[in-house]
C-alpha cells in the first residue's frame, strides 16, 4: 500500500511534459460512413475523445504518443503520432481473431443495432470507475435495467451470495458466459425468505469489476445456441485485453447510517403500551455497542497490467483486487439486532491471454480465482429463563445472543482453448473450462444448548461445493458471397457436473444426552435438560451444521449439438435460426429452436423478432440438497426437514421426481439509429412451465425422521411473464470541445402464477401466498434509469436517477401466525422510490485521475414496513434500492 501512494505521489510531483499539438480528423467505416461516437485514447493516459455526429474529432496529443481508437462492432486501431495534423482513419468491421464473438450472433460481422434480438453492451471498465460500486451485482441494479440484484439480510447463506436475475425470472434462468464460455454456478441454493427462493445462480461477484472490459447482455431466450439456462437471456463477461501498461485504484467509500423519518415512533402507537427495545437507530443502540453516523466502511484497491506477447498480437493481461467491507447495521427490533448487510474481505485474481502459434492460429488461457469471507448476523436468541428463550445457554450468553453465520467462499475456473482459421475459411474453437465453487460456514459466537455449559462457541458446519467441467468444439464461417451474407456455425459441447455436501463437526448439528454423549439412540439416551426445565435445541444456533446423513457426492453429464445459421437474404432483410439437442445423463434429453429476423425498413430504421422455445436442467443442488435445520414458526422453533428430491420422504407427500423446465419465447421490437441518436424497443413474452420451487411446509411429525416439518423442490408452478424494455442513447460533440452523452433506459416487466401444480397437496400449503409474492415480485413492474454526461478535456461529470415503480409483499405474518394473517393485514406495500447517483472526476495529470462521488445521495429508502412482519426482521424486505442508504466515496486512478 505504501507504494502505491508511494508512486501517486510521485505522479503528482512530478508531471510529463509534452510538447503537444491539435490533431484533427475523422472516424469512418470501410464505406466511407461516419461512426458517431467513435472512441480516440491517448494510450498510457486517460485523455481521450469520442466523434461528433459527422465523425469528427480534435485532440490534443504530442509527437510519439500513439492513440487507440475504438468502435463496438469493429477492430481497433492503433496509430503512432508523427508530424501529421489530420487524421482520417477507416476502421474495418468484425473483430480481431482473438477476441470473442458478440453475444447471441456466431457472425463475425454482426453489430449491436444489426442484431435481431436485443443485445445490451455495457462498458465496465469505465462504469466500475465513475460509479464508486464495489462489485458486478451493485454495478449492473443501476446500469441494466432488466437486471435486478439487492443485498438479503438474515437469510443464510444469500446474505453471503446476491440473488440476480433478468426480467424477473429466477437467478437461474440467466446463462452466464466468461469470454464466451460456460461459468460456473454457485454450489448455493436459495432457502429461507429471498428472492430467487429455491433457486441456484451464478456468483457474478466472484468476478472482479476491474478485470472486466465490457458486459454484453443477450435480452432473449437462448436455449436452442447455449443450451440450459438461457431462458432471460444471457450474460457474456468480456475480459480486459490490453497490453498496454499499467493501471491502479485505490477506493474509498461509507453508508451514512440516518435513516430519517418517525418509523419507530409509529410502531409504539400501534403497540398498545408495549415498548420493545428497538436497535440500529440513526446508528445508535447498535449491537456492536458503538454509535456511527456512517458505517459499512468500504475499500478497495485493484491493479491491473497488460503487456504484449511476441510482436504478431500476443498479450497477456492480469488483475488483481481486494475488497473489504464492514457490515452495516439498520433499524430493528430485540429478536433481529444484526440487521443489515454482511461484512466482506475478498481478494481476487484474474488473468486474459493469447499467444499466436501461427498466422491463423492463437492458443488462449483466462482464468482465475475469487476469495471471500463473509460475516452475516442471524436471528437473535432471547436470553434464557423460565419462560425464555431455551436455545441460549444462561452461563455463555445471559443476556441472549445474535450468531454469526459467518463463510468462506473460494471459486476457481480456468479455460484453455486453440482458435483457428483454417485453409477453408472455416474458424474452429476447441476448448476445455473447468469452475468449482465452495462455500464453507463456521458459525461464530452461537452455541449448542443441548450440551450447556460444555458448549463451545465457535463451530465448523461444514458447507457444499459445486464443479463442472465443459468440452466444446465450434465450427463458423461467414459466405460473402451467398446473396448479401451468410454464417454457418455448428458444434458440440460435453460437460460434467459434481455436487458435494460435506459434513460438519459434531457439535454443529447433534442434540446431546445428560453425559455429554450425541443421542443416536433416543430410547436408551436420555436428553439434557437445562436449569429451567426446558430440553433445548441440538446444533449451532444460527445455521445448523450439516450430517453425515446429509453427505452427498452426486455427479452427472450431458453432451449437446448444435447448429444455427444467419443469412442476409437482401441487405434489408435478415433471417436467423439454431437447433440443439441435449441429452442429460439423469432426466433425458431436449430438442429446442430458435427463430429470429429483422428488416431495414430504411437507412435508419428496422424491425426485428424472435421466437423459440427452451429449457433449464434441474440443477444437481435442487435434486439432492437436504438438511434439517430449526424453523421459527409462530414464535416457537421447529425443527424441519428439507428432504432431497430423491428421497422417500418426498416421494411419501407424492412430489415427483424433477424433471426441466419448458419456456416458449417471443419477443418483437424496433431499433433506430440517426447520427448521434439511438434507439431500441423491445416487446416480449415468456412461458415457464414446470417451474422448480421451493414449497412451503407440510406437517412430518407421523413420518418419524427427527422433524416436526417437512418442505421439497418440486416443479410446482407455470409462469407467464411479459415486459417491454426502452434503451435511448444520444451523443452531441459541442462547440467547446466537450461532449454530452445522455441516455434513458428503462424495463416494464409483469410476471403471473398460471397455475399451482399441487396435485393432491393443499395448495395453499404448498406454496402460500408469501411464497407466491416472492415469485411474483422478483422484480419491480418496473425500473428506469435516466442518465446524463458531460466531458470536457480533463473533467467530467455523471448524474443517474434510477427510478423503482411500486412493490407488493405478503410478508412474513403468513409463516409465522397463520391464524391472523389475511391478504388485508399480511399485505406489504413498497411505494415507488427513486434512487440519485452523481460522480465528478478530473484528470490531476496525464496519468492520475480523482473521481469523487455518491449513490442514493438523497438516501432514499424503501417504504419502512416496521411492524416486525418483514422477512428480514428489520426496517423493509430486501425490495427496490436496498436498505443501506446513500453511500459516498472518493477513488483515485493511476495509468502509467
Amino acid at each position: 500500500m505504501k507504494k502505491l501512494f508511494s508512486i501517486i505521489l510521485l505522479v503528482m510531483i512530478i508531471q510529463p511534459i509534452y510538447s503537444q499539438n491539435s490533431i484533427s480528423g475523422s472516424v469512418t467505416d470501410n464505406n466511407g460512413i461516419p461512426l458517431t461516437g467513435a472512441t480516440i485514447q491517448i494510450i498510457g493516459t486517460s485523455t481521450g475523445v469520442t466523434t461528433d455526429i459527422d465523425g469528427n474529432f480534435s485532440i490534443n496529443v504530442a509527437s510519439g504518443q500513439t492513440l487507440k481508437i475504438d468502435f463496438i462492432g469493429f477492430e481497433s486501431e492503433l496509430i503512432l503520432v508523427d508530424s501529421n495534423d489530420v487524421l482520417n482513419i477507416v476502421l474495418n468491421p468484425g473483430i480481431e481473431l482473438q477476441e470473442v464473438l458478440l453475444v447471441g450472433s456466431r457472425n463475425y460481422n454482426r453489430s449491436v443495432l444489426e442484431s435481431p434480438a436485443p443485445v445490451d453492451i455495457v462498458d465496465v471498465s469505465e462504469l466500475s470507475i465513475t460509479t464508486g460500486r464495489s462489485n458486478f451485482n451493485d454495478l449492473f441494479q443501476y446500469s441494466v435495467p432488466s437486471f435486478n440484484a439487492t443485498k438479503q439480510s438474515g437469510s443464510d447463506g444469500a446474505d453471503h451470495i446476491d440473488p440476480a436475475s433478468l426480467r424477473g425470472l429466477g437467478p437461474d434462468q440467466t446463462l452466464v458466459l466468461v469470454n464466451g464460455k460456460r461459468r460456473h454456478q454457485s454450489s448455493l441454493v436459495n432457502v429461507f425468505g429471498t428472492k430467487g427462493r429455491g433457486n441456484s445462480g451464478t456468483d457474478l461477484n466472484a468476478i472482479p469489476t476491474s478485470a472486466i472490459k465490457r458486459v454484453e447482455v443477450l435480452r432473449d431466450g437462448a436455449s436452442a445456441q447455449y443450451g440450459s439456462d438461457a431462458i432471460a437471456g444471457v450474460v457474456n463477461i468480456v475480459l480486459k485485453d490490453d497490453s498496454d501498461g499499467l493501471s491502479a485504484g485505490l477506493t474509498y467509500g461509507a453508508y451514512s447510517t440516518a435513516v430519517g423519518g418517525d418509523y419507530a415512533q409509529q410502531f409504539y402507537d400501534t403497540q398498545d403500551g408495549w415498548e420493545p427495545d428497538l436497535f440500529n437507530i440513526e446508528g445508535k443502540n447498535r449491537i456492536d455497542g458503538q454509535d456511527k453516523s456512517y458505517d459499512g466502511n468500504t475499500v478497495k484497491v485493484d491493479l491491473n497490467y497488460g503487456t504484449s506477447l511476441g510482436e504478431n498480437g500476443g498479450f497477456v493481461n492480469i488483475t488483481s483486487e481486494l475488497l473489504t467491507k464492514d457490515r452495516t447495521l439498520r433499524p430493528s427490533f430485540d429478536w433481529r439486532k444484526g440487521y443489515g448487510t454482511a461484512a466482506v474481505d475478498q481478494f481476487q485474481f484474474v488473468v486474459n491471454s493469447s499467444v499466436p502459434l501461427s498466422d491463423n492460429t492463437n492458443i488462449y488461457l483466462f482464468g482465475g480465482r475469487s476469495d471471500r469471507n463473509t460475516d452475516a448476523y442471524a436471528f437473535t436468541r432471547g436470553a434464557p429463563g423460565e419462560d425464555g428463550d431455551s436455545r441460549s445457554v444462561a452461563s455463555l450468553y445471559p443476556n441472549g445472543f445474535s450468531p454469526h453465520i459467518t463463510s468462506k467462499i473460494i471459486d476457481n475456473d480456468l479455460t484453455v482453448g486453440v482458435l483457428s482459421e483454417l485453409n477453408n475459411g472455416w474458424i474452429a474453437d476447441f476448448s476445455n473450462t473447468y469452475g468449482s465453487n465452495n462455500f464453507h460456514y463456521y458459525i461464530q459466537g452461537s452455541n449448542n444448548a443441548s450440551l450447556g455449559d460444555a458448549s463451545p462457541t465457535d463451530f465448523d458446519a461444514g458447507g457444499h461445493s459445486l464443479q463442472m467441467k465443459v468440452t466444446s468444439l465450434d465450427f463458423s464461417k461467414y459466405f460473402d458471397d451467398v446473396a448479401s451474407g451468410l454464417n454457418i456455425a455448428f458444434g458440440t459441447e460435453f460437460r460434467s457436473e459434481n455436487f458435494i455436501i460435506f459434513a460438519g463437526e459434531e457439535a454443529s448439528y447433534a442434540i446431546y444426552d445428560v453425559n455429554g454423549i450425541a443421542i443416536s439412540n433416543p430410547s436408551l439416551q436420555s436428553p439434557f435438560i437445562d436449569t429451567y426445565g426446558n430440553q433445548p435445541p441440538g446444533g449451532s444456533q444460527g445455521f445448523p451444521g450439516y450430517t453425515p446423513e446429509n453427505e452427498v457426492n452426486r455427479s452427472r453429464t450431458n453432451i449437446g449439438f448444435y447448429g444455427d445459421f444467419e443469412l442476409n437474404a437482401s441487405d434489408s432483410f435478415l433471417i436467423s435460426a439454431a437447433l440443439r439437442y441435449e441429452d442429460y445423463s439423469d432426466f433425458g434429453n431436449t430438442l429446442n429452436f430458435k427463430i429470429a429476423t429483422r428488416i431495414e425498413l430504411n437507412d435508419n430504421l428496422a424491425v426485428r423478432s424472435s421466437i423459440s422455445n427452451g429449457f433449464r436442467a434441474p440443477s444437481l443442488t435442487q435434486i439432492h440438497y437436504n438438511l434439517i435445520f430449526n424453523n421459527i414458526i409462530a414464535g416457537r422453533s421447529e425443527r424441519t426437514l428439507l428432504a432431497a428430491n430423491t428421497s422417500t420422504v418426498a416421494k411419501s407427500f407424492g412430489i415427483e421426481s424433477l424433471r426441466e423446465e419448458t419456456a416458449n419465447n417471443f419477443s418483437a421490437g424496433l431499433t433506430y439509429n440517426n447520427g448521434g441518436f439511438s434507439a431500441t424497443i423491445d416487446a416480449y413474452s415468456i412461458s415457464v412451465d414446470d417451474r422448480i420451487i421451493l414449497t412451503d411446509i407440510f406437517d412430518a411429525t407421523s413420518l418419524n425422521v427427527g422433524a416436526d416439518a417437512a418442505q421439497f423442490f418440486a416443479n410446482g408452478v407455470d409462469t407467464r411473464t411479459t415486459g417491454l424494455d426502452v434503451v435511448f442513447n444520444y451523443i452531441q460533440q459541442l462547440s467547446n470541445g466537450g461532449s454530452v452523452r445522455a441516455s434513458i433506459a428503462g424495463n416494464i416487466n409483469d410476471t403471473e402464477i398460471q397455475s399451482i401444480n399441487s396435485g393432491n397437496l393443499d395448495e395453499l400449503t404448498f406454496f402460500g401466498p408469501f411464497s407466491q409474492a416472492y415469485l411474483e415480485t422478483a422484480a419491480p413492474d418496473s425500473k428506469f434509469s435516466y442518465n446524463l454526461n458531460y466531458s470536457k478535456e480533463k473533467l467530467s461529470f455523471n448524474v443517474v436517477w434510477t427510478q423503482f415503480s411500486e412493490v407488493i409483499l405478503q410478508d412474513f405474518q403468513w409463516v409465522d401466525d397463520p391464524s391472523t394473517a389475511s391478504i388485508d393485514t399480511a399485505t406489504d406495500v413498497y411505494e415507488a422510490v427513486g434512487s440519485l447517483d452523481f460522480s465528478f472526476k478530473y484528470d490531476l495529470s496525464p496519468s492520475l485521475d480523482l473521481i469523487l462521488g455518491g449513490t442514493n445521495i438523497l438516501n432514499t429508502y424503501p417504504t419502512p414496513q416496521f411492524d416486525g412482519w418483514t422477512d428480514q426482521g428489520g426496517l423493509s424486505d430486501a425490495v427496490q434500492i436496498g436498505s443501506d442508504g446513500a453511500y459516498f466515496f472518493t477513488s483515485l486512478r493511476l495509468n502509467l
